[in-house]
């Protein structure tokens, strides 16, 4: 059988204006647009080599430009679209000089908490600005050909979701975590937790708890289990742990969702062996016709397919309003407040444990 894998691309896209030229943008934004045939107009970042040595891999790129004004005032004249991907505590202050009624494309985070998430908000909708955020995984082709499988109710009624993580992530790579007062949930397991949002909705309780690591004690909490409880049938539950320094072995990054009639099992290629990575596989079984669990050849994975059906699905809302779009501010506002309440919940939750003294020899 053959599920849908690819996002709905608009018919004639419009130019992408980019502002920030980090490795996101060059490992995700940049490849998918080029996958997808999307025109860049121009690319913007502080660092001008960044973006020198962007174009030279990236022919789409029409032009480098020196500052942040000219490149939003050519970005007006080409209808282009804006895509942003600059550090979290930045976000407002380019907002601020974008034109009012524009389209927006904001890399997650939606800011370092949800005091800031909450202002990027109100700024966008001050601005009239048509804004999105870069929840990229819920438009992996392995995520869409889950959403297919479920919506043809072939595995029935979902009731358990479990996303685990357990791998050697090279944190160095991302030198501004080291300062950073929250790391694994803000900027990895929002991911998932964004994901499960998108299949379950909103989550009626929360229990978390993120702790560090003793080899990466410079960073703040790296490992995470997190529950999310719907009703008394449904569960999520999220487990990361990114110091699995023993090999490649025992390594494990998947996504299985178990539903009354059937599952689905994901592995996760992307995180495995990072940076360079493992091709994902899915598999699904349907109980009632007794084949067994079938493996879905995939077109593509996390990196860099995903990111076309953030920029696609904003484009195609953009031109044609009537066109819902998922991954707006304002449904990105409810996975702010979801890894908000992760955090709470790891800092108040739990019951202290003290052992009864019943030892003769104590």
């Amino acid at each position: 059988m053959d599920f849908k894998q690819q996002p709905e691309l608009p018919a004639s896209p419009l130019p992408i204006a980019i502002i920030g030229a980090g490795g996101i943008v060059r490992d995700g934004h940049l490849p998918a647009y080029s996958l997808a045939n999307f025109p860049v107009m121009g690319i913007f970042d502080i660092d001008l080599n960044k973006s020198r040595n962007l174009q030279s891999k990236f022919p789409n790129i029409d032009r480098v430009f020196t500052s942040l004004p000219n490149l939003i005032e050519q970005a007006v004249k080409d209808k282009a679209i804006f895509d942003i991907a600059v550090p979290a505590n930045n976000i407002c202050s380019i907002l601020e000089q974008l034109p009012d009624g524009c389209a927006v494309l904001i890399q997650k985070p939606m800011g370092e908490n949800l005091e800031q998430a909450i202002q990027i908000l109100e700024l966008c909708q001050s601005k009239k600005l048509v804004s999105a955020v870069n929840f990229q995984l819920r438009y992996a082709p392995y995520s869409l050909a889950a959403k297919d499988i479920i919506e043809q109710g072939l595995i029935g009624d979902v009731f358990d979701m479990e996303i685990k993580v357990c791998v050697q992530t090279p944190w160095q790579l991302w030198d501004f975590l080291y300062t950073k007062p929250r790391v694994e949930v803000l900027y990895h397991s929002i991911h998932y937790l964004d994901l499960v949002r998108s299949f379950l909705g909103n989550p009626r309780k929360v229990i978390a708890s993120t702790i560090k690591h003793p080899n990466a004690k410079e960073l703040e909490a790296t490992r995470s289990n997190i529950i999310l409880d719907y009703d008394q049938f449904t569960q999520a539950r999220i487990l990361t742990n990114h110091g699995h320094d023993y090999g490649l072995e025992h390594q494990e990054s998947y996504l299985k969702i178990e539903g009354t009639k059937g599952a689905i099992k994901i592995k996760i290629g992307l995180t495995l062996d990072y940076p360079n990575g493992m091709p994902p596989k899915m598999e699904y079984v349907i109980l009632e016709d007794r084949k067994g669990w079938r493996e879905i050849n995939l077109n593509g994975g996390w990196f860099p397919h995903a990111f076309v059906g953030t920029m696609a699905g904003l484009q195609n809302h953009y031109i044609h309003s009537n066109k819902p779009l998922l991954h707006s501010t304002e449904d990105a506002l409810k996975t702010m407040q979801l890894v908000e309440t992760v955090y709470q919940s790891s800092e108040k939750g739990g019951i202290n444990f003290y052992p009864i003294q019943n030892d003769r020899n104590e």
